[in-house]
């Protein structure tokens, strides 16, 4: 298999390579990004011939923070969570841990700025916790994150929780117990929830130090007029967030539905995707492939698939079509 599908989803160019047609031929559920994005306003006013204006940027700020159930005060913007993640990394200087399946880039951006020293003992860690949780969708209640916020302080360490899919899930998210005494950092993702990763738009919550070091390396304008503009009219758009949450639930159990039928083994509280446990993982994302349908693989492990919600009931019958076809060729 091309190791590419292995790093990150979405990589269409790299299928096509390996398995022909073109992108308009392709389902592509590889990803957890919401395939039914925020509509943009035509008519959006962007700015492209000034720098960014400054009171855009905190009105943004402000939106976002609404949005998150924060304080505007502990809130900085940032070109995409996992761009915050790595500038993170260098700024706390501890070593990393996370739990064993967790995304890619939180065991990358930690080994890279702060790497483990063969027979170092440092109780001082940053314990990195994605909720819900990628790949796997585990769903973890407020109550257990501050028992590992406490865990943590208790040996100088940070918690920073990566909340990239928290939108779907408003009464999980700790945004809202970000203060400038705790140990606590947590991470918002723009793209995923509004289907809109190109913008490349995310959200820094943290104490007032940990911000002002992210400033020293981000500089003034840390995003575009673009993703100003979007972001402060779709987080303002809360009757689209309220509809669209309620949408996703409903087409993810209708994705559930089909996977059951197939005898799949399905974990997962995220809507936006699904992990399926299945013996031959690496076959059936090759049927599905070759069926011009791309999924997320694992290279820790050959029995896991990660499945993207589908756009609409006639992507959900091709996934359905396609799966049946692979199980009666076994």
């Amino acid at each position: 298999m091309n190791p590419a599908f292995f790093h990150h989803g979405g990589d269409l160019a790299a299928a096509i390579r390996t398995y022909g047609g073109v992108r308009a031929e392709w389902l592509d559920l590889s990803t957890g990004i919401n395939p039914l994005p925020w509509p943009v306003p035509k008519d959006l006013p962007i700015n492209w011939s000034e720098l960014p204006d400054r009171k855009a940027l905190a009105a943004l700020e402000r939106e976002a923070a609404a949005h998150f159930g924060a304080d505007p005060a502990l809130c900085r913007t940032v070109p995409g969570s996992e761009a915050a993640l790595r500038l993170i990394a260098p700024v706390l200087g501890l070593p990393g841990r996370h739990f064993p399946l967790t995304y890619r880039s939180h065991v990358e951006a930690f080994d890279q700025a702060c790497p483990h020293q063969a027979g170092a003992v440092d109780p001082a860690t940053v314990l990195v916790v994605a909720n819900p949780n990628n790949p796997d969708g585990t769903l973890r209640h407020p109550d257990q994150i501050v028992a590992l916020l406490a865990a943590q302080e208790a040996n100088s360490g940070w918690l920073l929780v990566d909340e990239a899919f928290a939108d779907c899930h408003p009464s999980a998210s700790v945004a809202n117990m970000v203060r400038p005494e705790r140990r606590l950092i947590v991470l918002r993702s723009f793209g995923k929830f509004f289907g809109l990763a190109g913008v490349r738009l995310g959200f820094v919550l943290a104490p007032p130090n940990v911000l002002a070091a992210l400033h020293r390396r981000l500089g003034a304008w840390p995003v575009n007029a673009a993703a100003l503009a979007i972001g402060q009219a779709a987080y303002a758009d809360q009757a689209w967030v309220t509809v669209t949450i309620d949408n996703l639930r409903a087409r993810a159990a209708a994705l559930d539905d089909v996977l059951f039928r197939h005898r799949l083994t399905v974990q997962g509280a995220c809507p936006l995707f699904r992990l399926v446990h299945v013996p031959a993982a690496e076959a059936m994302f090759e049927g599905l492939a070759h069926r011009l349908i791309l999924t997320r693989p694992f290279e820790q492990s050959g029995k896991l698939l990660r499945v993207g919600l589908p756009r609409d009931l006639a992507a959900l019958a091709r996934l359905d079509a396609a799966l049946a076809a692979i199980v009666r060729h076994g």
